[in-house]
Parts: C-alpha cells; sequence; structure tokens
C-alpha cells in the first residue's frame, strides 16, 4: 500500500530544537511512523514532555539537553544517537531564528551569529552524523524569508536563503547515499510568533497576507518532514518544499522607515 511509504519503522532519527513548536511536533510524527528519536533542545523539562509522547507512540526516545551554538555540542548528538540505536538513518535540523533588525541596526557580528545559528549547527551535526548513516535523509527548516524580501529581515533571510543552498549544495556532496532536502516554512503558530497570534490585528494582517488565509500548524511541516525523510520521498533530494500557505510576501510589514 501506498502508505506504507511514509513508514520509518525501526529507524532512528536525530531532531534539533525538539522541545516544542516544529521541533517537537516532527519528534513525536517521526516516533508515530515508527521511528526511535533522539530529541535535543536546551530546557530539559520541554523534552521531557516530548520524549513521553514519543514513548506513548511505543518507539524508545533519548534526551540530549544542550546548548547547541556550541558546535561539539551539536556534532555530539550523533555519537549519542548511534551509540544508542545503533544507527542513524533521519537527521532534522530544526535550530534557527534571527531576531528582525533594522539595516543600520544589522552590525557585523549580528549577521555572523545569524550565520551560525542558522548555517553552522546544521552543518556541524550533519558532519558528525554522516559516517554513522548507511542510508538515509537530511532536512533542514528553512523558511520562506530565504526567498522573498522584506525590510528589517537581512539577517535571517540571507541565512535562510544560505542554509537552503547549503541543502542543495550538501545533496550533490552526499548522493546517492543520502538524501539531503529542507522545508521553506512560512508563518507557523509557534512560540517564536506568539507575539504575532496573541495580538488580534497582528494576526489578522498575517493570515490576510497568506493565501490561504490561515497561519500554519506545527503538525503542517512536521507532515512534510515525514515524506522527505520516509520512503515516499526516495527520489527527491537537492529541493526546498515549499509548506507556506501560498505565501509570496513577507505576511508582516515592520514599518521600517527608508534609511
Amino acid at each position: 500500500m501506498i502508505l506504507d511509504r511514509f513508514r520509518l519503522t525501526d529507524r532512528a532519527a536525530i531532531v534539533t530544537g525538539a522541545g516544542r513548536g516544529i521541533g517537537a511536533a516532527t519528534a513525536v510524527a517521526l516516533a508515530q511512523a515508527g521511528a526511535d528519536v533522539l530529541v535535543s533542545a536546551r530546557s530539559e523539562d520541554q523534552l521531557g514532555k516530548v520524549a513521553r509522547e514519543i514513548e506513548g507512540a511505543g518507539r524508545r526516545a533519548v534526551v540530549v539537553p544542550a546548548d547547541l551554538t556550541d558546535l561539539t555540542a551539536a556534532a555530539g548528538l550523533a555519537a549519542a544517537a548511534a551509540e544508542t540505536f545503533g544507527r542513524i538513518d533521519v537527521v532534522v535540523n530544526n535550530v534557527g531564528g534571527t531576531l528582525p533588525r533594522a539595516f543600520l541596526d544589522t552590525t557585523d557580528e549580528f549577521l555572523a551569529e545569524a550565520f551560525h545559528f542558522n548555517v553552522g549547527i546544521a552543518h556541524a551535526l550533519t558532519r558528525a552524523a554522516v559516517p554513522h548513516m548507511t542510508r538515509g535523509a537530511v532536512v533542514n527548516i528553512s523558511s520562506v524569508m530565504g526567498r522573498v524580501t522584506g525590510r528589517g529581515f537581512l539577517a535571517y533571510g540571507t541565512t535562510k536563503a544560505a542554509l537552503a543552498h547549503y541543502t542543495r549544495m550538501a545533496a550533490r556532496d552526499l548522493a546517492p547515499r543520502i538524501r539531503v532536502n529542507a522545508i521553506a516554512a512560512g508563518a507557523v503558530a509557534t512560540s517564536a510568533l506568539e507575539i504575532v497570534t496573541g495580538d488580534d490585528e497582528l494576526r489578522t494582517a498575517v493570515e490576510d497576507n497568506t493565501p490561504l488565509r490561515r497561519i500554519g500548524d506545527p503538525e503542517d511541516i512536521a507532515a512534510a518532514v515525514i515524506y522527505l525523510a520516509s520512503p515516499a520521498g526516495a527520489f527527491v533530494t537537492g529541493r526546498v518544499l515549499e509548506v507556506d500557505g501560498g505565501t509570496d510576501q513577507p505576511t508582516l510589514d515592520l514599518g521600517l522607515p527608508d534609511v
């Protein structure tokens, strides 16, 4: 049956930024599809809740609280997963994000930190995981802002665009053994968007600027991860899947003045 191609029975996965939002939804979805999952983020309490949901799906969970801006810690997740599960089949690089900032306030240091956070961590973990992967899939969580333009998003958009192209380049380097794809997420109801979802005016503006007239749910992204990570996506690599409600412009105007 075609649904069998979406199964990840007895596979082993790593999900970063897995304490809440997209990462948590993805980790649970992977478990529901049949995978054991190592989850990592800063908050041990949040990870514990996610681990219980993974175990509730009948799969093993490994919790690794860590500040993944430390690239040694990020890379160390691969060894932890390989030691516990004996294999790595799926890596989901979900750590990322950069606050909006006006152009003249975007210092060299701020831009460098954005690259470190949105690209460097993904590379550190992926590079460490590859030797443990016989075959498998890497899924990077990018953003619609990696392909559209808007004032105030220079650091975030530039580094998410870099992650998208990193995906294409890594896919060529790692083919045919490992597939590498990305998801360009639109506005999704996570803690990072609480300032919007908690304000009727801002929420309505975002919804009105999204062709599907709603804000995404973390499970919308998790479902796309399952497709790209499972045999259902076996003939897909080096691609950026847009899961953004049809967005072709920033959904929120920050109202920044001319320089």
